[in-house]
Parts: C-alpha cells; structure tokens; sequence
C-alpha cells in the first residue's frame, strides 16, 4: 500500500524566507555585539597597559645578537621573565647568560616554532598564562615593519601592548623581507587575532634555561655562532 504525501501549505513560502530572514538579522546583531563588546573592552586594556611598566620581554630567535644584547638587560630587569622563542642552541644561550652573570631561572625557551608567525602562535599563550600586559619584543631591523605588525596584531589582540626593541645585526642578515611574504604573514595574523580568542595551541617543547644539562650538550656536541665565542 502506497502511502500519500501532503504538503504543508498552511504558510506562505514567503513568510518562512521572512522568518530566517529575522532569525539571521538577530544572529548578525548578536555576533556585531559580542565583537563589539570584545573591541571596546581590548581597546580599554590596552589603553591601560601603555602606561604600565614592561612585564615580559619576547625574544625572537634568528640571531645571536639578540640573545646578546637581552641577557645583558636581563641584569638590569632579572625580576622580569624573559620568553625565547626558538632562539640559537640551548648552550649557546645558556653561556651568553653566564658570561654576563645574568639570573637564568627567569628566562624560558620556547623551541616549537619555526617561523615568526609561529613565533607568535606558541608565544601568545605563554605570555597570556603569565598575565603579561606590556611586553618589549626584541627583534633586528631585518624583521621589520612585518614582525612588528604582526606583534600588534597577534598580542594586540589580547590586550598586550607591544614596545619594539631593535638589535642591530652583525654580518650578513639570514633573513630578506618583502612585500609578498609582509603580506601573507599580516594577512594570516588577522585570521588568528580572532582564532586565538578560543584555540589556545600549547608547545610541549619549553624549558627553563637554569635547567638546560650543559653536561648531556658537552658529550652530544654543540657549536654556537662566531659572534658570541662560546662554542667548540
């Protein structure tokens, strides 16, 4: 027996388009709120941290120089914690610390990115889980305007303020910028700046530099670049 099926024609096609129609403005609305709620109070934070003494210095890794000139500011603030983010070898860096007697228990080594925007995608939730507010970000002329942009964006986006440190590099720079790669990276920070709200990616790779075995180097072998004269 074959059964029979009847269309609903009680209402009006038109009135349901009406109906989602509304449903969709009171969605869009919702959403323009939370977004907005979200920009007024991150523009007030961020208001409030400028004036705010520096809390963390971010080191990005690419140059020795940098792990240079921050272990000697690292004497002047030893209270202030100091995040590396794949920075030269463990014992390059834990001798550049030693050798200008710097504290080493407030300095961390984040070894998971591979890339500035990685820099800031492992950085950002150190940063957030140690409540930092302004951070000075340490980087060389090489990496500019497109690291300090992607800084403001990324960390901006969490209500960080961001001064930049620029370390002259010696030598001739690994690093070449240009318009395309500026581009892609600012492009790809904005997607995250609202990504990262929710998706907090973790580095299982991050330790203490008080903790680095120079011992376990020493038998593996390590070289550390010229600048530094620390290596074998």
């Amino acid at each position: 027996m074959r059964r029979k099926f009847t269309i609903n024609s009680s209402v009006p096609i038109g009135q349901k388009l009406q109906k989602k129609w509304r449903l969709l403005q009171k969605l869009v609305w919702v959403l323009c709120l939370v977004f907005g709620s979200w920009l007024v109070i991150t523009t007030i934070t961020l208001v409030s941290a400028y004036s705010q003494p520096v809390d963390a210095f971010f080191v990005l890794g690419g140059s020795i120089r940098r792990e240079i000139y921050i272990s000697q500011i690292a004497k002047q603030y030893p209270q202030i914690p100091i995040l590396i983010s794949h920075g030269s070898q463990d014992p390059c860096i834990k001798l550049i610390f030693q050798r200008e007697l710097a504290d080493l228990d407030n300095v961390w080594l984040e070894k998971c990115a591979n890339s500035t925007f990685e820099n800031f995608y492992y950085g950002v939730p150190i940063l957030k889980r140690w409540r930092v507010h302004k951070v000075k970000l340490i980087t060389s002329p090489t990496h500019l305007p497109r690291a300090k942009w992607m800084a403001q964006i990324l960390l901006g986006a969490h209500g960080i303020w961001v001064d930049v440190e620029v370390v002259k590099e010696k030598g001739v720079p690994g690093n070449r910028e240009s318009v395309i790669k500026t581009g892609l990276d600012v492009t790809r920070s904005l997607f995250w700046a609202g990504l990262s709200q929710i998706i907090q990616p973790q580095c299982k790779d991050v330790i203490q530099l008080s903790q680095v075995d120079m011992s376990v180097w020493q038998r593996r072998g390590f070289k550390c670049e010229r600048q530094g004269n620390l290596g074998r």
